[in-house]
């Protein structure tokens, strides 16, 4: 503790005779204020106070280093402090983190040639060192630091791990005046493992604008991320300037949404895109642009839709899944189009690299297409066991567009569908179907970047899918992306050098706001850096758990909106409305160890609510509000559960004709509430057996016409086995029991129910109500899928369909 000595001995010296008035006005408030001090415990130091924040301590460089070896002492940043460099590219990348530390820190950090005595920075390059190109030395003790890599690159890496050594409020955009700026003593060798660390962005289903995707690519070279793969078109939007074909941006850049509004025109200007690529440039990033081809094309075709194989005019897609309409393979103007695309989209992008797509192309266009068996046939394209004509069709395409893409000196990158029908020599496969494309390519001498749906598609969930937002489905926490290994067991020692490394993928149907994007990358995508970085006997996620706590602090820093784990309730799935007979217990966990507070008052938790500890009883009508608080104080969002005593709902009287099944009602057109039907006379009516039987789009590839809408009202009775609390879940519009309405989904996409409700139901029939709408809501056609209702009790952990057995009308 400094006690300000100089102020007391001028006193002291200034007027020996006032001693005594000099402890009563100096002395003593000094003494309460360092009372004060040490009770909130904190330090003082040069008119600021110092808070200890527990995320700040110890280590927390992420990725983990290859080697680092702790000193004694520390370095202090301030304003006397220099970076040494004599390289004009080291200058530019000290320039940068002088920039970001001056935000944070007020201290402004200059650059020169010479070294002095000490308080310096030194950025050094060594062509000799053993190490690779991204690869540095880094050592730090109280008088000077030390940077040393090959190339640029290792520089700004190693300046990277020296702001993971700072306190995470080095990352602010402001002045932070409560922390201080010191550096642990440490020697760091590192390097790493992967040379390919990637993450892909779907921009096609849902735009975001430049200044977002510059936010992103701060945030990844933190995290030493190297690649932006940047995902341009699609069957729902073509977000790219092209000039020769201005359609693209006219029509392709926008779609009427089944809700009836239009989304876009969205599209990146050519200016735009170079604005971009410098961008990430300057932080060491390789952007990868994606043209899918010859499949994900509607969007194109709706502007050109002579390039088809029906020449019929359609609509930009505004519906997931996968179209049956694709390029025509057999037409001579489809790769006079994509050549003169491809032509004004290379000088665009400094990449080697040129992804095309070539994923889930149906054939089943080519198959009726005279224009492609005509082409079949030149080319004497024969089906065999292993592979039909049209998928050696997809085959020529791929490498008809890889030929033209090796003559302006660029490679292609493809989904792991690019091996059907064989594959050129010269071809990077990404493989997203699981693991067995990659090994086989792998195997065949083809370079593979490993991004296999079950470890790294990152648009699943991160917990419990009954109280996050909708994703595609499948849970992905963040510990099981730590734990994948990019390099399978099934690749032949001598050709695992193929593996350049890993990505995660972001893809956006269902995320409909940037904030959304966030949610899904963060923390997640922390847990690849660390996997394509750090060497695999070096990872340990229970360290890697302790750093995220930092981690998501630098976050904050950036205004990421990263997923907190809520509170879940444990071995059953969430829901949000408890019934209750006599009393009921509630047990949380979460899916990271976090603290949880929680209040039962109908008042937002906070940091000093009631911390939970052990599981909760109620017996009677409770409001239940419970949240999450990491170690920087920053909460979740809120779940609020609602606690009902009920009785048993009565049974009603079996009608004595009863039969089984249910009374289906159906009304043709498009609704979007419930309530439009009250009233109207059902265009059908028919008795079903079993919900199967209900009038539906059974194949999500197929497209949805005018007649296809059906609106459904189900009626009947179920049976119930036995007095209990029962469990709903259904992603239909509306589930009535007994005349009274127990589940809305209204305004929801009808995926993975988040509304689920408990009832407390007598041994017997009971009357039911389904009502499933035609409405698209989030580009999800409820009519793909049969109408479905799942029960559990409260003694069952898991859901289960409702047996037909237990309907009858």
């Amino acid at each position: 503790m400094d006690r300000n000595p100089k102020i007391i001995t001028y006193f002291y010296k200034k007027n020996q005779l006032n001693l005594l008035f000099m402890k009563k006005i100096i002395f003593f408030p000094m003494c309460s204020f360092l009372i004060l001090l040490f009770l909130s415990c904190n330090t003082k130091t040069e008119n600021k106070i110092v808070e200890n924040k527990p995320y700040n301590e110890g280590i927390n460089i992420t990725p983990t280093p290859q080697e680092l070896i702790e000193g004694e002492g520390q370095f202090t940043l301030s304003d006397n402090v220099v970076f040494v460099s004599e390289n004009e590219e080291i200058n530019k990348i000290a320039s940068f983190f002088a920039d970001k530390i001056k935000y944070s820190t007020g201290y402004n950090i200059k650059n020169q040639q010479t070294k002095p005595n000490k308080n310096f920075i030194n950025l050094e390059l060594n062509a000799d060192l053993s190490i690779n190109d991204e690869g540095y030395l880094l050592e730090v003790n109280p008088e000077m630091i030390n940077i040393q890599a090959k190339k640029p690159q290792g520089i700004f890496y190693g300046m990277q791990t020296l702001m993971q050594l700072l306190p995470a409020e080095i990352e602010s955009t402001k002045e932070i005046n409560y922390v201080n700026w010191n550096i642990p003593s440490v020697k760091i060798k590192d390097q790493p493992r992967f040379h390919y660390r990637g993450v892909m962005l779907d921009v096609s289903r849902h735009f975001v604008d430049i200044e977002f995707i510059k936010k992103q690519l701060d945030v990844l070279a933190i995290f030493k991320i190297n690649k932006f793969h940047w995902h341009l078109t699609d069957d729902q939007g073509w977000r790219i300037e092209i000039k020769k074909y201005p359609k693209l941006m006219e029509i392709s850049s926008k779609r009427i949404e089944g809700e009836g509004n239009t989304y876009g025109p969205y599209y990146y200007t050519q200016e735009q895109i170079k604005e971009v690529v410098a961008y990430a440039k300057e932080r060491f990033i390789e952007v990868i642009p994606e043209i899918e081809l010859p499949g994900h094309s509607v969007a194109t075709l709706s502007a050109y839709p002579e390039l088809s194989c029906t020449g019929k005019t359609i609509e930009v897609r505004n519906i997931w899944g996968v179209a049956t309409d694709v390029y025509c393979a057999g037409n001579e103007d489809t790769f006079k189009f994509l050549e003169d695309v491809l032509t004004e989209i290379i000088p665009l992008f400094e990449s080697d690299y040129i992804h095309i797509g070539g994923d889930e192309c149906l054939k089943i266009r080519w198959k009726d297409c005279p224009k492609c068996q005509a082409r079949i046939k030149e080319l004497g394209l024969k089906t065999d066991k292993d592979h039909s004509a049209e998928a050696r069709l997809q085959s020529y395409f791929v490498q008809r567009m890889e030929k033209f893409l090796i003559s302006k000196n660029k490679k292609i990158i493809g989904w792991d569908e690019i091996l059907e029908g064989g594959l050129s020599p010269s071809a990077t496969v990404m493989s997203w179907q699981g693991e067995e494309g990659g090994i086989a390519a792998a195997n065949m001498g083809n370079d593979v970047i490993m991004t296999p749906g079950n470890w790294l598609y990152i648009d699943k969930y991160q917990g419990d899918s009954k109280i996050n937002p909708v994703t595609i489905g499948g849970l992905l926490t963040l510990e099981k992306i730590y734990g994948y290994e990019p390099i399978p067991v099934k690749i032949d020692e001598n050709k695992r050098h193929h593996i350049l490394g890993a990505q995660v993928n972001m893809w956006n149907e269902y995320n409909y706001k940037p904030d959304d994007i966030e949610y899904d990358i963060y923390p997640r995508v922390i847990a690849l850096a660390e996997l394509s970085w750090t060497p695999s006997e070096h990872k340990n996620y229970k360290d890697f758990e302790r750093r995220i706590d930092n981690q998501r602090v630098r976050l904050d820093m950036h205004n990421i909106n990263y997923y907190i784990p809520l509170p879940e309730q444990k071995s059953e799935p969430s829901c949000n409305f408890i019934a209750f007979i006599d009393s009921t217990t509630l047990e949380f966990n979460t899916t990271e160890p976090v603290k949880m507070v929680f209040t039962t008052d109908g008042s937002e938790p906070t940091l000093t609510s009631t911390v939970y500890k052990t599981p909760l009883t109620f017996d009677k009508n409770t409001t239940l509000k419970i949240r999450s608080v990491l170690p920087s104080n920053k909460m979740s969002n809120i779940r609020t559960i609602s606690i009902e005593k009920q009785t048993y709902a009565p049974p009603i009287d079996k009608p004595s004709n009863h039969k089984p099944g249910l009374k289906a009602e159906y009304y043709k057109g498009i609704v979007t509430k419930a309530s439009d039907l009250d009233g109207k006379i059902p265009d059908e009516t028919e008795q079903i057996a079993s919900l199967i039987e209900v009038k539906h789009k059974v194949n999500g590839y197929t497209e949805i016409f005018e007649n296809d809408y059906y609106n459904t009202v189900l009626t009947g009775y179920i049976n119930i086995p036995a007095d209990n609390v029962y469990y709903f879940s259904t992603e239909a519009e509306e589930l009535w029991l007994d005349g009274k309405l127990l589940i809305s989904n209204a305004g929801e996409v009808k995926r993975f129910s988040r509304a689920d409700k408990s009832i407390a139901l007598a041994k017997g029939p009971h009357l039911i109500k389904i009502i499933r709408l035609s409405n698209i809501i989030g580009g999800w056609p409820p009519l793909w899928e049969s109408v479905n209702i799942s029960i559990r009790s409260e003694n069952e952990p898991v859901f289960k369909n409702m047996m037909d057995s237990s309907f009858f009308k």
